[in-house]
Protein backbone atom coordinates (compact mmCIF):
# COMPACT_ATOMS: atom_id res chain seq x y z
CA UNK A 1 0.00 0.00 0.00
CA UNK A 2 1.48 2.92 -1.01
CA UNK A 3 5.34 1.46 -1.02
CA UNK A 4 5.37 1.60 2.65
CA UNK A 5 4.57 -1.55 4.74
CA UNK A 6 3.94 -1.69 8.55
CA UNK A 7 4.42 -4.81 10.91
CA UNK A 8 4.07 -4.60 14.81
CA UNK A 9 6.23 -7.03 17.14
CA UNK A 10 5.59 -6.12 20.38
CA UNK A 11 6.53 -3.15 21.64
CA UNK A 12 8.33 -2.31 18.02
CA UNK A 13 6.95 -1.84 14.74
CA UNK A 14 8.97 -2.04 11.74
CA UNK A 15 8.16 0.87 8.81
CA UNK A 16 9.97 -0.78 5.63
CA UNK A 17 10.06 1.18 2.18
CA UNK A 18 8.66 -1.60 -0.46
CA UNK A 19 8.46 -0.20 -3.93
CA UNK A 20 10.55 -2.92 -5.64
CA UNK A 21 10.10 -1.28 -9.49
CA UNK A 22 11.90 1.63 -8.20
CA UNK A 23 14.23 0.81 -5.98
CA UNK A 24 11.93 2.19 -3.38
CA UNK A 25 12.07 5.72 -4.97
CA UNK A 26 9.30 7.92 -3.14
CA UNK A 27 6.54 9.69 -4.86
CA UNK A 28 4.47 11.69 -2.82
CA UNK A 29 1.94 9.45 -1.54
CA UNK A 30 4.83 7.18 0.00
CA UNK A 31 5.94 10.05 1.62
CA UNK A 32 2.43 10.61 3.21
CA UNK A 33 2.07 7.02 4.02
CA UNK A 34 5.34 7.39 5.85
CA UNK A 35 4.49 10.31 7.51
CA UNK A 36 1.01 9.37 8.79
CA UNK A 37 2.34 5.33 9.86
CA UNK A 38 4.98 7.14 12.38
CA UNK A 39 2.38 9.04 13.64
CA UNK A 40 0.20 6.21 13.96
CA UNK A 41 2.54 4.71 15.92
CA UNK A 42 3.26 7.01 18.28
CA UNK A 43 -0.37 7.57 19.03
CA UNK A 44 0.10 3.72 19.98
CA UNK A 45 0.16 3.33 23.66
CA UNK A 46 1.85 -0.41 22.90
CA UNK A 47 4.68 1.17 20.45
CA UNK A 48 7.66 1.88 22.26
CA UNK A 49 9.95 2.05 19.85
CA UNK A 50 10.33 2.30 15.60
CA UNK A 51 12.69 1.09 12.65
CA UNK A 52 12.84 2.62 9.70
CA UNK A 53 14.35 0.11 6.71
CA UNK A 54 13.98 -0.79 2.69
CA UNK A 55 13.83 -3.68 0.99
CA UNK A 56 15.71 -5.56 -1.09
CA UNK A 57 19.01 -3.77 -1.90
CA UNK A 58 18.47 0.25 -1.07
CA UNK A 59 17.30 2.09 1.79
CA UNK A 60 15.66 4.96 -0.04
CA UNK A 61 17.44 6.62 -3.04
CA UNK A 62 15.24 9.65 -2.89
CA UNK A 63 12.44 11.12 -4.66
CA UNK A 64 11.22 9.20 -8.01
CA UNK A 65 13.78 10.68 -10.59
CA UNK A 66 10.69 9.91 -13.29
CA UNK A 67 8.78 13.14 -11.06
CA UNK A 68 11.31 15.52 -11.15
CA UNK A 69 10.63 16.57 -14.86
CA UNK A 70 7.49 17.48 -14.04
CA UNK A 71 7.89 19.25 -10.46
CA UNK A 72 8.44 22.56 -12.10
CA UNK A 73 4.71 22.06 -13.23
CA UNK A 74 3.22 20.34 -10.15
CA UNK A 75 5.21 21.58 -7.47
CA UNK A 76 5.01 19.06 -4.11
CA UNK A 77 3.32 20.37 -0.97
CA UNK A 78 3.86 22.90 0.86
CA UNK A 79 4.11 21.28 3.77
CA UNK A 80 5.57 17.89 2.81
CA UNK A 81 8.01 18.27 4.91
CA UNK A 82 6.01 17.03 8.18
CA UNK A 83 6.55 13.68 6.52
CA UNK A 84 9.76 13.68 5.54
CA UNK A 85 10.93 14.49 8.79
CA UNK A 86 8.19 12.36 10.52
CA UNK A 87 11.20 10.80 12.77
CA UNK A 88 11.98 13.81 13.98
CA UNK A 89 8.43 15.49 15.56
CA UNK A 90 7.11 12.03 16.93
CA UNK A 91 7.88 11.04 20.41
CA UNK A 92 8.58 7.54 20.01
CA UNK A 93 12.35 6.77 19.38
CA UNK A 94 13.25 5.89 15.65
CA UNK A 95 15.95 3.87 14.19
CA UNK A 96 16.85 4.10 10.68
CA UNK A 97 18.17 0.52 9.74
CA UNK A 98 20.09 2.12 6.40
CA UNK A 99 20.74 -1.42 4.07
CA UNK A 100 21.66 0.18 1.14
CA UNK A 101 21.43 3.04 -1.56
CA UNK A 102 20.27 6.14 0.84
CA UNK A 103 19.92 9.30 -0.85
CA UNK A 104 18.39 12.67 -0.80
CA UNK A 105 15.13 12.27 0.08
CA UNK A 106 15.84 9.04 1.59
CA UNK A 107 19.00 10.48 3.11
CA UNK A 108 16.97 13.60 4.99
CA UNK A 109 14.49 10.63 6.46
CA UNK A 110 17.80 9.24 7.92
CA UNK A 111 19.09 12.00 9.17
CA UNK A 112 16.04 12.61 10.49
CA UNK A 113 16.21 9.69 13.05
CA UNK A 114 17.23 9.28 15.96
CA UNK A 115 19.73 6.87 15.98
CA UNK A 116 21.03 5.02 12.39
CA UNK A 117 22.49 1.32 11.98
CA UNK A 118 24.03 0.64 8.52
CA UNK A 119 25.04 -2.15 6.25
CA UNK A 120 28.56 -2.88 5.33
CA UNK A 121 29.26 -1.28 2.48
CA UNK A 122 25.49 0.56 2.15
CA UNK A 123 26.25 3.76 0.41
CA UNK A 124 25.41 7.30 0.75
CA UNK A 125 24.19 10.66 -1.16
CA UNK A 126 22.73 13.92 -0.55
CA UNK A 127 22.50 14.24 -4.19
CA UNK A 128 20.95 17.67 -3.73
CA UNK A 129 23.64 19.91 -5.49
CA UNK A 130 24.00 17.24 -8.58
CA UNK A 131 20.30 17.32 -9.66
CA UNK A 132 20.59 20.95 -10.05
CA UNK A 133 18.83 21.29 -6.38
CA UNK A 134 19.16 22.93 -3.07
CA UNK A 135 19.29 21.42 0.24
CA UNK A 136 15.75 20.37 0.95
CA UNK A 137 13.69 19.84 3.88
CA UNK A 138 15.73 21.21 6.77
CA UNK A 139 19.32 19.19 5.79
CA UNK A 140 21.36 22.08 6.14
CA UNK A 141 20.22 22.21 9.45
CA UNK A 142 20.00 18.67 10.59
CA UNK A 143 23.35 17.77 9.17
CA UNK A 144 25.84 19.85 10.66
CA UNK A 145 24.11 19.28 14.14
CA UNK A 146 24.92 15.39 13.28
CA UNK A 147 28.51 15.35 11.85
CA UNK A 148 29.68 19.36 12.39
CA UNK A 149 29.78 22.71 9.92
CA UNK A 150 33.00 21.22 8.03
CA UNK A 151 31.82 17.85 6.99
CA UNK A 152 28.31 18.94 6.34
CA UNK A 153 29.48 21.66 3.72
CA UNK A 154 32.01 19.01 2.16
CA UNK A 155 29.19 16.07 1.79
CA UNK A 156 26.00 18.76 0.58
CA UNK A 157 28.16 21.03 -1.66
CA UNK A 158 30.15 17.61 -3.53
CA UNK A 159 27.44 15.63 -3.19
CA UNK A 160 29.82 12.81 -3.70
CA UNK A 161 29.03 9.04 -2.21
CA UNK A 162 30.66 7.63 0.68
CA UNK A 163 30.80 4.61 2.06
CA UNK A 164 28.66 3.18 5.56
CA UNK A 165 32.35 2.80 7.09
CA UNK A 166 32.92 6.76 5.93
CA UNK A 167 29.37 7.37 7.54
CA UNK A 168 30.58 5.50 10.77
CA UNK A 169 34.19 7.93 10.26
CA UNK A 170 32.02 10.93 10.26
CA UNK A 171 29.76 9.98 13.48
CA UNK A 172 26.37 9.78 10.75
CA UNK A 173 25.99 6.52 12.01
CA UNK A 174 26.35 4.31 15.13
CA UNK A 175 27.06 1.13 14.07
CA UNK A 176 28.03 -0.56 10.81
CA UNK A 177 26.66 -4.20 10.89
CA UNK A 178 27.24 -7.27 7.69
CA UNK A 179 24.30 -6.67 5.81
CA UNK A 180 22.42 -9.84 7.03
CA UNK A 181 22.34 -8.88 10.78
CA UNK A 182 21.56 -5.23 9.57
CA UNK A 183 17.13 -5.67 10.56
CA UNK A 184 18.34 -8.05 13.60
CA UNK A 185 20.83 -5.67 15.27
CA UNK A 186 18.02 -2.53 14.74
CA UNK A 187 15.52 -4.56 16.19
CA UNK A 188 17.15 -5.97 18.84
CA UNK A 189 18.65 -1.96 19.62
CA UNK A 190 14.65 -0.70 19.55
CA UNK A 191 13.51 -3.79 21.87
CA UNK A 192 16.36 -2.74 24.09
CA UNK A 193 14.83 1.12 24.49
CA UNK A 194 11.13 -0.31 24.57
CA UNK A 195 12.22 -2.70 26.97
CA UNK A 196 14.16 -0.77 29.65
CA UNK A 197 13.58 2.91 28.85
CA UNK A 198 10.62 5.18 30.19
CA UNK A 199 8.52 6.22 26.98
CA UNK A 200 7.78 9.56 28.53
CA UNK A 201 11.44 9.84 29.47
CA UNK A 202 12.38 9.57 25.70
CA UNK A 203 9.70 11.78 24.56
CA UNK A 204 11.00 14.69 27.16
CA UNK A 205 14.22 13.77 25.61
CA UNK A 206 13.47 14.31 21.87
CA UNK A 207 11.57 17.44 22.67
CA UNK A 208 14.51 18.63 24.62
CA UNK A 209 17.24 17.93 21.87
CA UNK A 210 15.05 20.37 19.50
CA UNK A 211 14.67 22.96 21.97
CA UNK A 212 18.05 23.20 24.08
CA UNK A 213 19.77 23.20 21.23
CA UNK A 214 18.91 26.44 19.99
CA UNK A 215 19.35 27.57 23.70
CA UNK A 216 22.32 29.17 25.78
CA UNK A 217 23.50 26.92 28.10
CA UNK A 218 22.54 28.24 31.37
CA UNK A 219 19.01 28.38 29.77
CA UNK A 220 19.13 25.00 28.59
CA UNK A 221 19.94 24.02 32.18
CA UNK A 222 17.03 26.24 33.63
CA UNK A 223 14.97 24.79 31.14
CA UNK A 224 16.00 21.02 31.77
CA UNK A 225 16.17 21.83 35.85
CA UNK A 226 12.01 22.51 35.43
CA UNK A 227 11.45 19.31 33.35
CA UNK A 228 13.63 17.15 36.10
CA UNK A 229 11.87 18.37 39.13
CA UNK A 230 8.59 18.09 37.18
CA UNK A 231 9.56 14.31 36.77
CA UNK A 232 10.40 13.86 40.40
CA UNK A 233 6.63 13.61 41.11
CA UNK A 234 5.62 11.08 38.23
CA UNK A 235 5.04 7.42 38.17
CA UNK A 236 8.38 6.74 35.82
CA UNK A 237 10.94 7.53 38.80
CA UNK A 238 9.19 5.32 41.71
CA UNK A 239 9.18 2.36 39.05
CA UNK A 240 12.50 3.02 37.58
CA UNK A 241 14.17 2.84 41.28
CA UNK A 242 11.92 -0.10 42.03
CA UNK A 243 12.56 -2.21 39.15
CA UNK A 244 16.79 -1.33 40.16
CA UNK A 245 15.73 -1.99 43.19
CA UNK A 246 14.59 -5.57 42.32
CA UNK A 247 16.63 -6.11 39.93
CA UNK A 248 13.86 -6.60 37.08
CA UNK A 249 12.87 -5.26 33.99
CA UNK A 250 10.87 -1.96 34.34
CA UNK A 251 7.34 -1.92 33.30
CA UNK A 252 6.75 1.96 32.59
CA UNK A 253 3.35 3.45 31.92
CA UNK A 254 2.90 4.31 28.21
CA UNK A 255 3.25 8.29 27.37
CA UNK A 256 0.21 8.47 25.19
Amino acid sequence: MDGVRYEADGPVVTCTFDKPDRSNAMDVPMQARYGALLRQADADPEVRAVVVTGAGRAFCPGADLGLLGTIATRPPVEDNFRDVLAAASVGVPVVAAVNGGCAGLGFVIACSADVRFAAAGAKFTTAFARRGLIAEYGIAKLLPELVGQGRARDLLLSGRTFTAEQALDYGLVQEVVPAGELRLRAHAYATELATYSAPRSMAVMKEQFAREALLPLSEAARSATELMIESFGRPELTEGLASWNERRPPRFPPCR
